[in-house]
């Protein structure tokens, strides 16, 4: 039997590289690429794509730890320097999700993203993935990408997680998987430049809402500096800077500081979260669960 968990093959994916990406470096084992590649930015061309076959100190959004056995999945970050207006960068990880769900989706695995960009798969949407996009110091974008792809339950850190493996998915080579998200990353990515950003005029906008299973969904929203605080309400969708839109399922009425909570009116009106940790509310008529 095949081992599944062979090593990546650098040369594959560097024979395969598109505009924007430049260069790739397998390595095998690195604390946190998404740290390392930050690190090392002033001294790499944009385009730079560091991958390794275990990370020990990964980290997520919210400063959550991302653990995976060695070879098990696919983690790799990448150097962009867009050159569009900073206010549109927040639409990055947004695609980083959208190209992992066309990436999953093509291995014969439903997928969906829980904004702003956690990768569910499954009618249980189980998370399989996550996504982490750093500004470095040079002012460089550092995406970092974590995808569970062999991992078995057993190795699994919390119940909700799952992999392509337990998925069912169709194709688990790493080397392949890799190829087929850049690919995915640099098409999203440079019709979002050619745009100058917009994301609505690049069809990104349309796309995210088309994928994210958080729109239309009852969802309870853990603001970040105000866990112990969340809103509960329905998502209608995101803004034009990618912004979680919500309309409250309860009354409020507080005073928040500029960037905190975005406030469109009271009493069931629309609110602008910026960042949060959302749970979806699981109901019969929505799920099918």
């Amino acid at each position: 039997m095949t081992d599944v968990r062979e090593p990546l093959n650098a040369a594959l994916v560097a024979a395969a590289l598109t505009p924007p990406w430049s260069r790739v470096e397998v390595v095998a084992e690195s604390a946190s690429t998404n740290a390392e590649l930050a690190s090392r930015a002033a001294t790499l061309p944009a385009g730079y794509v560091l991958a390794c076959e275990h990370q020990t100190a990964g980290h997520g959004r919210l400063g959550r730890s991302w653990v995976a056995p060695a070879k098990a999945g696919l983690t790799f970050s990448a150097l962009l320097r867009p050159d569009v207006p900073r206010e549109q960068w927040g639409w990055i990880p947004l695609l980083v999700g959208v190209a992992l769900c066309e990436t999953v989706r093509g291995t014969g695995v439903a997928a969906a993203l829980k904004w702003p960009n956690d990768l569910l798969v499954g009618l249980d949407e189980f998370k399989a993935a996550g996504v982490l996009v750093e500004v470095a110091a040079d002012g460089s974008v550092v995406l970092g990408v974590g995808l569970n792809v062999t991992t078995a339950a057993a190795e699994l850190p919390i119940p909700q997680a799952t992999s392509l493996l337990l998925a069912g998915a169709a194709v688990l080579d790493r080397t392949h998987l890799l190829i087929d998200l850049l690919n995915s990353i640099g098409h999203w990515y440079e019709r979002w430049l050619g745009a100058g950003g917009d994301a609505q005029v690049c069809g990104l906008a349309a796309e995210y809402e088309r994928v994210c299973a958080s729109i239309g969904r009852e969802v309870t929203v853990a603001r970040v500096g105000a866990e112990s605080d969340p809103h509960q309400g329905v998502v209608t969708g995101v803004d034009p800077a990618g912004r979680l839109r919500l309309r409250l399922s309860n009354e409020i009425a507080e005073n928040r500081s500029a960037g905190d909570l975005a406030l469109r009116s009271l009493g069931g009106g629309e609110v602008l979260i910026d960042a949060g940790d959302v749970v979806h509310v699981r109901a019969v008529e929505e799920t099918g669960t």
